[in-house]
């Protein structure tokens, strides 16, 4: 079983702006990222999916409903895909908000809310039920998942067996593919790819 992650182009903010769960524009043209993407997929081998998955946002949303119609195959959205809600600092500027409420989210990295929106083990339950809905479907390999950066991140914590905290130190770019495959017969999953 084979699933490739796409994070999603830049999008049309200033850098070190929060934008986690907010619904943001592309900064480009989501046809011409989604060429380039061909074009990359292609030089890496990755083989065509069978069916397109994306977070609803619309800078998922627009790419992948473009890669679906290039490639030909099913599309379908999921709320589980969308990136991590960061409440009240939504559209903020990082340097902007306050120190001591970086430090306690720091602190207590898994639980703490201090911006009212999820911790992060309630990010990582909500992207876990997607991908444990999604590991039981064979016949959806191999299947491109349009997502964020956030959410691949974990994704490769639950199946590379790997601390989360660590995988959040590992450069992800804009348009980044993360390509993982199942050996279904041992049930082990390995890497392929990682930013690539």
């Amino acid at each position: 079983m084979d699933i490739v992650l796409i994070r999603h182009p830049a999008v049309a903010l200033d850098p070190g702006v929060c934008y986690g769960h907010s619904d943001v524009a592309l900064a480009e043209d989501a046809e011409i990222s989604s060429n380039a993407l061909a074009v990359k997929l292609a030089t890496l081998q990755v083989p065509a999916p069978r069916v397109l998955m994306s977070s609803p946002l619309k800078r998922c949303a627009a790419l992948a409903t473009e890669m679906a119609n290039s490639f030909g195959c099913a599309l379908s959205h999921d709320d589980r895909l969308k990136e991590m809600n960061f409440g009240d600092w939504e559209a903020q500027r990082w340097d902007e908000i306050d120190r001591a409420l970086l430090d306690d989210w720091a602190a207590n990295f898994e639980h703490a809310r201090a911006h009212g929106g999820e911790s992060v083990a309630q990010f990582v339950t909500r992207v876990r039920a997607w991908f444990d809905a999604f590991a039981q479907t064979r016949e959806l390999s191999p299947a491109y998942v349009v997502t964020h950066a956030g959410v691949m991140r974990v994704i490769a914590s639950l199946v590379l067996e790997v601390p989360l905290d660590r995988c959040l130190r590992w450069s992800l770019d804009m348009t980044g593919i993360v390509w993982l495959r199942r050996d279904d017969e041992a049930q082990q999953w390995s890497l392929v790819r990682w930013n690539a």
